[in-house]
């Protein structure tokens, strides 16, 4: 996620950042920290692919950034003992790019597609007949005289990550045969990823440093990981070193991370609704320009916990702030909101934010 934190960080910083990112990344599923459900359903899958010797079905991982999607996916290839080639929708622009890339695979390698939902209609029409036959058709010539030939591909496991999967085309979606949805963390899955990622970093924090940093990490293990390493630094440099509850307070004060893991982009884009539209509703390129993000940032980055936490809503008509997010502010929510949420969703006429 990128947060407000962020901004503190030189880009040598951030690239010093995801290598060590790539270090912490468990290596199996029996090391990875929580989402039980789906570990034990790749685990049983895996087995059976592997007592099989075949490949394993196309897997779809959806769901919030920084939750594990790319991480699943490596521990996936890795226990199945085979290869895997890392790609991602935006890099893929041509039918030729995907074209060359399967016709590279070594039989039962896993393929990983980042951000799958941002693939071109051309590239997507690509992967059915890979999908589904392991085939890829190749168009030779043009007008009435074109013909397509048929390649035979290796067998291989394509895992692709969304934070959307609403935006798949239906046919793809029906594709893979594993869908898993990841959700977020509970504060005690997250501190456990917090002392574990401090032990490999070499970072002192004591148990009640590392549960608020758990706490204000948003439910992600990535911004929890973040958020340890520029407590190291203010831990260094402001105190002992030792990350303890009154040095993390006081650390993340200073990123302007408060008590549930809200930075400044969030109270803006609060505030916004609040103090300019009224608690809306109202339209997300709207709330995006006076906020000063993309839509797709506000939407896949900041809008997901917001709405997970309840101080936002979704509605037809628009973005509106719900009570409790007025009170998160300071500010008592408006007498006429219950009646702005109802219309909002339909049941009523009011007009639509834009």
């Amino acid at each position: 996620m990128a947060g407000e934190e962020d901004r503190l960080i030189t880009p040598a910083q951030r690239d010093e950042d995801r290598a060590v990112e790539r270090s912490l990344r468990p290596k199996t599923l029996a090391e990875f920290p929580g989402q039980e459900k789906v570990k034990e359903r790749l685990a049983i899958f895996v087995e059976a692919a592997r007592a099989r010797r075949e490949a394993l079905d196309h897997v779809l991982l959806y769901g919030p950034p920084g939750l594990g999607k790319t991480t699943l996916a490596h521990i996936v290839a890795a226990e199945l003992g085979v290869n895997i080639r890392v790609t991602s929708g935006p890099a893929i622009e041509r039918p030729g790019d995907m074209a060359a890339i399967l016709t590279n695979l070594a039989p039962d390698d896993v393929l990983f597609i980042d951000e799958i939902h941002r693939l071109h209609a051309s590239v997507v029409e690509v992967l059915y007949p890979a999908m589904e036959d392991y085939a890829l058709d190749i168009v030779i010539g043009k007008g009435p005289g074109a013909r397509t030939l048929r390649l035979d591909l290796p067998r291989f496991t394509l895992i692709g990550a969304t934070t959307r999967p609403g935006s798949l085309a239906g046919p793809l979606r029906d594709r893979f045969g594993v869908i898993c949805h990841l959700a977020y963390y509970e504060p005690r899955e997250l501190q456990a990823i917090v002392q574990r990622s401090a032990e490999v970093l070499g970072i002192a924090i004591d148990p009640d440093g590392a549960a608020e940093v758990a706490r204000r990490a948003r439910g992600t293990p990535r911004v929890a990981n973040r958020l340890l390493r520029r407590l190291r630094d203010f831990a260094e440099v402001k105190a002992d070193g030792v990350i303890s509850l009154e040095v993390a307070r006081q650390g993340l004060a200073l990123l302007e991370i408060d008590e549930l893991g809200l930075d400044a982009v969030d109270r803006k884009l609060m505030e916004t609704l609040a103090r300019v539209y009224g608690g809306g509703p109202v339209g997300l390129e709207a709330l995006a320009g006076v906020v000063g993000e993309e839509p797709t940032t506000l939407e896949d980055v900041y809008e997901p916990y917001l709405l997970q936490i309840g101080f936002i809503q979704r509605t037809p008509r628009g973005r509106v702030l719900s009570p409790a997010g007025f009170r998160h502010l300071g500010l008592r929510p408006p007498k006429d909101l219950q009646a702005t949420l109802f219309e909002a969703s339909g049941g009523g006429p009011a007009a639509p934010g834009r």
